[in-house]
Formats: structure tokens, C-alpha cells, sequence
């Protein structure tokens, strides 16, 4: 089969499969704080660290909602780490409500201050990323067209991580149980790691 995405056969393909290639994805459940002070917290499966020297983010949203307008405004964020105990929360979160609410007290998660950055974390995730931003880059698509789509950028300035996932000094990943966005509806969870040594030439 092939196809080109514009000149998709709906009949054939009525929902689109380009998410369920790209996949799994990271989860960046992102929290943001305009300068008012109001509350946005939201998931985005485009989402990924992208260096680790220095220690960098990025996600992307499709449309300019208000995670991207927050911290437009004030230059910081909080990655939240999304995991199977939290993703009917998480879930919650996804609902595209007014500007204004506050999506953490909607789905029940108690607020933790961050120490580094003004948006708060989510107390009951096991790990969290403090980031200011970097740029946030308005997207074109190949013939030079508006994507309605905006990349945020960040470096993250603070990590915070549940003690009871380090073992040995490494984190457990698999014990979190992280989530990850698949096609669709459906999601996959990280419950088992396998290892392999990377060449040396």
C-alpha cells in the first residue's frame, strides 16, 4: 500500500495511520502558568528529549492553545511523567476547556511547587522536568505554507525524581510504568527493558 497524505482513500484508511506508525510516543503532560497566574496542564505526544548535553525538550502542539500562549508569556514549563497509575488523570487533562480552567484540580491531582520555575508539577508523578524556554518555532510546511503547528523548545534547569525509583543509581524506568501515545486511541505502556551494547566501531 502507499498513499500520499493530502490524497488519503478515506474508504480505505477512514482514520489516519500516521500516528500509529509514529509510535510509541513519549508523553510530555505539560504544565504552564500565565502571567495572571491561571493553571494549564495538558498532555502532548509530540514530545521528546532532544539532547542531553546540556539537557533539552521539545513538543509540539498542533494549533496555538494555551500551554504555547502561557509560556509564550512567562518562558517556563514542568514535563510531567504520565504512567499507568496516572492515565485516567492524564486523560482528564486532554478535554479542550475554556482558558481559565485549571485542568489539575478538574482531574484531582494535588499541585507541588517546583523550585527553579513558577508552573507547579504534579505531586503524584514520579518524575518531573523544570524547563525555561528556549524558542518556540511556528512551523511551514514544504511548500512553505502555514502548519498551524508551533515546536516549543526547553532546557531543562531541574529534575525531580520519586526516590523510590532509583536503584543502584540508576532509575527504574520499567517500576514507573511510564505511557506512551500510540494510533488512534490506544496507548502502550513500559512495563519491561531489555539491553544492548551499544558498538565500539
Amino acid at each position: 500500500m502507499f498513499y500520499e497524505p493530502a490524497k488519503r482513500d478515506l474508504k480505505l484508511l477512514p482514520h489516519d495511520p500516521f500516528k500509529a506508525i509514529v509510535a510509541p510516543r513519549p508523553i510530555g503532560w505539560i504544565t504552564s502558568i500565565s502571567l495572571e497566574g491561571q493553571i494549564n496542564l495538558a498532555p502532548y505526544s509530540f514530545f521528546n528529549g532532544i539532547n542531553s548535553r546540556k539537557a533539552l525538550v521539545m513538543f509540539a502542539s498542533e494549533g496555538f492553545k494555551d500551554s504555547v500562549a502561557f509560556i509564550e508569556q512567562t518562558r517556563e514549563f514542568v514535563c510531567n511523567l504520565a504512567t499507568w497509575d496516572l492515565r485516567d488523570a492524564m486523560n482528564v487533562t486532554a478535554a479542550p476547556l475554556p482558558r481559565g480552567v485549571n485542568e489539575m484540580e478538574r482531574a484531582g491531582l494535588a499541585a507541588a511547587p517546583s523550585r527553579l520555575v513558577k508552573p507547579p508539577r504534579v505531586a503524584a508523578s514520579p518524575c518531573a522536568l523544570e524547563c525555561r524556554l528556549i524558542k518556540i518555532v511556528p512551523v511551514e510546511t514544504a511548500d512553505g505554507e502555514p502548519a498551524d503547528c508551533y515546536v516549543v523548545f526547553g532546557e531543562v534547569v531541574g529534575v525531580h525524581i520519586d526516590d523510590r525509583f532509583v536503584v543502584d543509581g540508576r532509575l527504574d524506568t520499567a517500576a514507573m510504568k511510564p505511557i506512551a501515545r500510540c494510533g488512534y486511541d490506544e496507548y502502550a505502556v513500559v512495563e519491561s527493558l531489555f539491553s544492548m551494547t551499544r558498538p565500539s566501531q
